[in-house]
């Protein structure tokens, strides 16, 4: 979680309360996932494994053998969180398997000591492609894309491409956040009964009327920008002319989205069932 910004108020509760409770049996551990893997330098995720992997050791894992003796016990679990529990939190769940699947190998027999899962090219393919799948099945219910971040999980290394599919994603998850997941709310609370529907209530609270600025200010607003970008790569007869008209279109286009932000409820598609069943 990041120790600033949006995110640090949470973490700094989350600290505190953990803090509070006094359990000898319960640790956090906050890593700045951002901030210490900037500059794509994931290598630096080493950093938080090591931190953990004494912790990781003690914890052991649950192992049977042949006899149907217990051998070792798991006394306890690592819970893995970032804001979303989707593309960070992926990420170093499978660097945590990993670890621990490679120690449980090496004590079946299965790996020398001092072999590493990495070495193993074909297995290595299938561990990796099964947690990013997972990650973009996980990702696909919650935000609509993909998971953010599945070029390292895929490949080991951070590549430019991913980072570019990354921003894709965020901004098509940005738009569906904001102007088609209203929809699909009022669905899941209508199928896991939130809300009642009432059989005398002859208007459908989902259908709500659009006032004027709904469709015209978008329509203003591109219109303006098109212009703008026209007058650019069509100048006029003097340089000044181009500027008035591009100044113009320009101030147009940025007014017109300044006032749809002001007026950002209107046109966000917000959930209908549950808010109407809390006003009523």
């Amino acid at each position: 979680i990041n120790q600033k910004g949006s995110e640090k108020p949470l973490e700094q509760t989350f600290a505190t309360m953990v803090s509070s409770l006094g359990s000898g049996m319960m640790r956090y551990i906050a890593f700045d996932f951002h901030k210490e893997c900037k500059n794509m330098r994931w290598d630096r995720l080493s950093i938080l494994l090591d931190q953990v992997a004494e912790m990781q050791d003690e914890l052991s894992y649950f192992l049977v053998d042949s006899a149907g003796q217990v051998v070792a016990n798991q006394e306890g679990v690592f819970r893995s969180n970032c804001m979303d529990c989707l593309d960070r939190t992926n990420v170093i769940q499978s660097l945590l398997a990993r670890r621990s699947l490679q120690a449980q190998l090496q004590r079946l027999g299965v790996l020398h000591v001092g072999q590493k899962l990495e070495e193993q090219d074909e297995f290595e393919k299938i561990y990796k492609n099964a947690w990013a799948d997972n990650a973009n099945a996980c990702a696909k219910q919650y935000a609509g894309t993909g998971a953010l971040k599945t070029d390292f999980t895929r490949t080991g290394k951070r590549t430019h491409l991913g980072l570019i599919m990354d921003g894709w994603n965020s901004m098509i998850r940005y738009y569906k956040n904001n102007f088609s997941d209203g929809f699909r709310q009022d669905s899941i609370d209508l199928f896991l009964g939130n809300y009642s529907v009432d059989e005398l209530e002859s208007h459908s609270p989902l259908s709500v009327p659009r006032d004027w600025k709904f469709l015209a200010l978008p329509i203003i607003m591109v219109v303006a920008f098109s212009m703008c970008i026209i007058c650019l790569l069509m100048a006029g007869d003097t340089w000044t002319e181009t500027l008035a008209y591009v100044l113009f279109w320009g101030v147009a286009s940025i007014g017109t989205f300044f006032i749809i932000l002001y007026n950002g409820k209107d046109f966000v598609d917000a959930p209908r069932l549950v808010q109407k069943e809390k006003i009523d």
